[in-house]
């Protein structure tokens, strides 16, 4: 059973898109992050699964540029449709801003957002912007204002915070304004006055918060989900997180099929979590450790897809290593995968692997013999083989010289008579000085 909720208060905030009022949660207890109240509680498991009435949507990309059709059935499954609402989404990559001792200098125009939030932009984003009850993944630094003494560091922790906009605790009301009008993939600075943040008793948890301190932060938006009932990860049961997985998944498709890898592998790895700093995705370690039987099946139907595209994402963009950890997942779970083991073949050759890209193909080949995508792979790899082999060839040559060119036997037997000659007349000139003698 779900544990019953918190009293929840209503505050009306302006200076978001919604015009509508936040509904703001009392503070949680405080987690070893000492402020954020962070609840981890495992999805828990329902019975009377409704598994059977989630379409899961096959996989798209296909594995090679222009193959025959064995070669499509390869990399791409049929489209089927799928029952799962389709939300908004948007995600980009983060990278680690430069640390230093207080707030970045930014020199950008100031953006008055509230009459307690103004905003600078360090990085431009991209796309829409999120909306009430968005599930928005940031990475953060906090400051006090005056003493310039930092207290939070997400980037530091590698742990983005989940925020679900119109569900924040009040001392991140201010923090809220703010990423409710920022773009994904954006960094900005955020001025936000003690009113919006931690009041005028400052804070218990971080001492380097006093009473009624102005805050900065600088923050980015990773990404957010527009998912209808604003709940977190840690709310959702399994079936839940399985459908938001998978809702990533059908995204990431689209806009492969779009040709936007770079877009559509942010979409995979919000399922996947394949990057160690990403901590935000709906099917990282820690979930799929707690999960078995069916319900593993279930994740992994839509897991296992998700980084073979990756990894035909990644061969695309010629990022090979990357393509050969993505199949190497799968084959993990699944060591007579024909797609993993075709794609990581091909990443394989391309580094010039040819001998472990051989051995990938080739069982590959016994589990799919009639494929013709494998068998045009090792025919590649043999003409590749020859190419090699008269290239080392010409290259000794040319280090130890021509061979010499054989003699002509006519003239071998030219000089044997010429020396036979030169003998005879040396014998009959002897016998005839002797007689003389």
């Amino acid at each position: 059973m779900s544990p019953t909720a918190p009293p929840v208060t209503i505050t009306t905030v302006t200076g978001l898109s919604s015009a509508t009022p936040l509904l703001l949660l009392p503070p949680l207890p405080a987690c070893s992050r000492g402020g954020r109240g962070d609840r981890r509680q495992g999805g828990r498991i329902a019975e009377g699964s409704h598994r059977d009435k989630m379409a899961i949507v096959e996989e798209q990309p296909s594995h090679d540029d222009g193959q025959e059709s064995s070669a499509q059935r390869l990399g791409t499954d049929s489209g089927a449709d799928t029952e799962i609402v389709m939300e908004g989404s948007a995600f980009a990559h983060s990278d680690l801003p430069q640390d230093s001792e207080g707030p970045p200098k930014v020199e950008t125009e100031v953006e008055v957002l509230h009459e307690k939030v103004t905003k600078q932009i360090i990085k431009d984003g991209h796309g829409k912007k999120p909306t009430k009850f968005s599930t928005c993944f940031l990475h953060y630094r906090a400051w006090a204002e005056k003493s310039s003494h930092k207290f939070e560091d997400t980037w530091q922790e590698q742990r983005p915070l989940e925020l679900i906009l119109g569900k924040e605790k009040k001392e991140m009301t201010g923090l809220a304004i703010g990423v409710s009008n920022m773009k994904s993939g954006e960094r900005a600075l955020l001025h936000v006055g003690w009113e919006l943040g931690y009041g005028e008793e400052g804070s218990f948890s971080f001492p380097n918060v006093p009473p009624m301190a102005d805050l900065v932060y600088e923050v980015e938006l990773i990404g957010f989900d527009e998912v209808k009932e604003g709940k977190a990860r840690s709310d959702m049961t399994v079936e839940e997180r399985i459908e938001a997985a998978n809702r990533r998944k059908v995204e990431g498709n689209a806009l492969f099929k779009d040709d936007k890898l770079e877009e559509a592998m942010q979409q995979y790895e919000m399922v996947t979590s394949f990057q160690p700093s990403w901590a935000v995705a709906y099917m990282g370690d820690d979930f799929m450790f707690q999960l078995f039987g069916k319900y593993r099946d279930m994740a992994l139907a839509v897991k296992n897809p998700c980084h073979l595209n990756m990894a035909a994402c990644s061969i695309k963009l010629k990022h090979y290593e990357e393509a050969i950890g993505q199949c190497s997942l799968v084959l993990a779970e699944d060591e007579n995968n024909v797609k993993a083991l075709f794609r990581r073949g091909k990443a394989k050759s391309e580094l010039g692997q040819t001998d472990s890209a051989r051995e990938d193909f080739q069982k590959a080949r016994k589990l799919a013999p009639e494929d013709k995508a494998i068998v045009k792979e090792l025919r590649l790899l043999s003409e590749h083989d020859k190419a090699v082999y008269q290239k080392q060839k010409e290259i000794y040559k040319g280090i130890f010289g021509p061979r010499p060119e054989p003699k002509s036997k006519k003239l071998s037997w030219l000089v044997f008579v010429w020396h036979w000659l030169v003998a005879l007349v040396s014998s009959i000139f002897n016998r005839r000085r002797q007689k003389a003698e």
